[in-house]
Formats: C-alpha cells, sequence, structure tokens
C-alpha cells in the first residue's frame, strides 16, 4: 500500500523500527519502561532545496536523536516526520 505523504523540503519520514520487547539477559521489559527506538527506516524523501541535496534515500535506515521530529500516525502506523539535518548517521 502506497503512501500519500509526500515531505516537502527537506524534510524526511521515517518509521521507527519496534522498541525491545526483552532485555539481552531475557527479562521482558514492561510498556511503561520502554526507550523510544532511536533508529528507523526511511520511507518518503523530500526534494531538498536550491543550494542543499538530500543525502538520504528512500529504503535506508538511520539513527536519530531520541527526541527529533514530529510523531504522526497515518492508517494506523506511527511514523516521524523530520528535517535532514536531524538525522545522525545512515546504518
Amino acid at each position: 500500500m502506497a503512501l500519500n505523504i509526500q515531505p516537502l523540503s527537506d524534510r524526511v519520514l521515517i518509521e521507527p523500527s519496534a522498541a525491545e520487547q526483552k532485555t539481552a539477559s531475557g527479562l521482558y521489559i514492561p510498556d511503561t519502561a520502554k526507550e523510544k527506538p532511536q533508529q528507523g527506516k526511511v520511507v518518503a524523501v523530500g526534494k531538498g532545496k536550491i543550494d542543499y541535496e538530500m543525502t538520504v534515500k528512500v529504503g535506508d535506515t538511520v539513527l536519530y536523536g531520541k527526541y527529533s521530529g514530529t510523531e504522526l500516525k497515518v492508517e494506523g502506523n506511527d511514523y516521524l516526520m523530520m528535517r535532514e539535518e536531524d538525522i545522525l548517521a545512515i546504518v
């Protein structure tokens, strides 16, 4: 199913990875103690600005700051919309 969102300018739409369900030692993490994921997959990319070419592309896995972006819920799925400069690295 195609997504009906096209980011403008230097913005990127990211689908966050799922939060960890249990620790490395096998203990399950309750919903209240789960941390927000800081990694996700790029779903859509804007066209950039006149003097700024976009580095990320659709399908890239990226790392971003814990409080970066604006949370969106589209068709029951969670997404983050953020500027490309808020992305820390491509994995």
